[in-house]
């Protein structure tokens, strides 16, 4: 006894300091989940629009400019630069010139991140950068800077938290005046990332929730929820692939609206599974790593809405979220079951880890009741879609009435650095998610073209909101919404991906 006390009093400074922890912890996570994404801002310190200290120079150069430039530098700055190694152009070589003055080496200043290694680069003890160029810099530089700025630090501990008298982490620009809406364009980009690399146990569908109201309130939006079992009456998919979860994880659909009732209506529906075990067909260790990234197309529509908020876009906004974690449990539902969607149809359950598809589908029914002038879904739907376009490139699919929109979207993504590519429809197919006991299946029959029959099972719940009309022109993206290694702007973790290029269709479409 005597021993068990004194390694009780022995562990008390351990203890507190675990308890200290795990209190900063959740005030860091809960800071971002609970109120500080619809303001995420923390790029704002790196780019001024004006700056009344002396800004320190950084040199653009590109390749084709860079062998007359340097023909024409002093003899005591050509030897310096040979002998730094930059007798000839070096791709993002960085150097600091004898007069003090940096110089930046770009292959294409047009890139979105060309510039987006330098606020980590460039000494930030209070030093105010301004890009110099003999060309116009594009209007994307102060994007690709602030995309360079970011950072989750949430989890991390005492020994990583800044301090008062911490010089700032990374650089700041003075914003060139051409910039574009860039500000938009971060605010989203944040949102939408945090959102993905928050943890689960700190972001359920309870929080994500939370980061909705805070916006609408925000925004001057209006939310309203169903949850548990009051989904049961109309949206019952939801339900049983959430119920599994747990009372402190409640599913529920999110539903946020904002704007004129008279302006033209566009409705973004996005998938909301904060956690994916797989269910019953559980995932194998590996493959769930990275599943609190599931909720990444409900990440990508929030993110889209605060753009189109921000911005002030002339339309009446609708998004639906349906949130849930596909948990295991006695009670969640099992492979062989049979499910009944909001319009009625019925889904025979090939698979517990084809579940996105299945809360996609009730919400999906009900953006339709209201027959939007755009509908737009979002979602980390399948693997079969990495293994067509890779990583970094979402899938795109349309239906007949959306096949003129997704000619804008994919000539918009090009022009904004934000890829999507679009996949046919294929309706031949449709006959692979056809039920044997069921109206259908949530799987194909065998292991190809799975992004096409995960398409063709959610194109089944995009219908007219009356009989004898036409469906609503529909875009479904299919999305990584995570970077798998890091890069100058593109950090591992969360992403952003055709976000921007939606929020350019949006705009093309409807008007600014």
């Amino acid at each position: 006894m005597r021993f068990r006390t004194a390694l009780t009093l022995a562990s008390l400074p351990m203890i507190r300091a675990f308890a200290r922890g795990a209190r900063r912890l959740h005030r860091n996570v809960r800071a971002l989940a609970g109120g500080a994404f619809p303001s995420s801002d923390r790029w704002a310190p790196n780019l001024v629009s004006a700056s009344d200290t002396p800004t320190t120079p950084v040199l653009v150069l590109q390749k084709d400019e860079y062998e007359a430039w340097l023909g024409e530098q002093a003899a005591d700055t050509q030897a310096y630069l040979k002998a730094a190694g930059l007798a000839k152009f070096k791709d993002d070589a960085l150097v600091l010139l004898p007069e003090r003055k940096w110089a930046f080496m770009t292959k294409n200043a047009s890139s979105l991140y060309a510039f987006a290694s330098l606020p980590a680069r460039l000494p930030s003890d209070g030093a105010v950068y301004e890009l110099e160029s003999a060309e116009p810099l594009p209007a994307t530089a102060a994007l690709s800077w602030g995309l360079g700025c970011y950072s989750f630090d949430a989890c991390k501990g005492t020994g990583s938290q800044p301090k008062a008298d911490d010089p700032p982490k990374f650089a700041s620009l003075v914003v060139p005046a051409a910039a574009d809406d860039y500000a938009t364009s971060l605010k989203g980009t944040y949102l939408c990332r945090d959102l993905i690399n928050t943890p689960a146990g700190d972001l359920g569908p309870a929080e994500l929730e939370a980061v909705a109201r805070d916006l609408a309130k925000a925004a001057g939006a209006s939310v309203r929820t169903v949850e548990g079992d009051a989904l049961l009456e109309g949206y019952p998919q939801i339900h049983a692939v959430g119920r599994a979860a747990g009372p402190k994880q409640q599913p529920r659909l999110i539903d946020l609206t904002w704007g004129s009732e008279d302006a033209p209506k566009v409705t973004l529906v996005g998938k909301g599974v904060c956690f994916d075990t797989g269910g019953l067909d559980i995932k194998p260790a590996a493959a769930m790593l990275t599943m609190k990234k599931d909720m990444g197309g409900a990440a990508h529509v929030l993110g889209l809405a605060a753009m189109v908020m921000d911005a002030q876009l002339p339309v009446r906004l609708r998004v639906l979220v349906p949130a849930v974690e596909n948990a295991i449990s006695g009670d969640a539902f099992r492979p062989g079951d049979v499910l009944v969607a909001r319009n009625g149809k019925t889904t025979e359950i090939g698979n517990t880890d084809a579940e996105g598809r299945l809360v996609l589908a009730d919400a999906l029914v009900e953006a339709c009741s209201e027959a939007p002038d755009l509908l737009v879904d979002c979602a980390t739907l399948t693997g079969a879609g990495r293994v067509a376009l890779g990583t970094d490139v979402p899938c795109l699919f349309a239906n007949d009435e959306g096949v003129a929109v997704a000619d804008v979207l994919v000539a918009e993504s090009a022009k904004e650095q934000d890829q999507v590519w679009r996949l046919p429809l294929w309706q031949g197919y449709r006959e692979e998610i056809n039920g044997k006991v069921a109206d259908l299946k949530n799987i194909g029959n065998g292991p190809y073209g799975g992004a096409i029959t995960a398409a063709l099972y959610l194109a089944e719940f995009v219908e007219p909101a009356a009989e004898g009309g036409a469906a609503p022109p529909w875009l479904h993206l299919d999305m990584m919404a995570f970077n798998t290694g890091s890069k100058p702007g593109r950090p591992e973790g969360g992403e952003a991906m055709g976000m921007r290029a939606l929020f350019r269709l949006l705009e093309a479409r409807f008007g600014k």
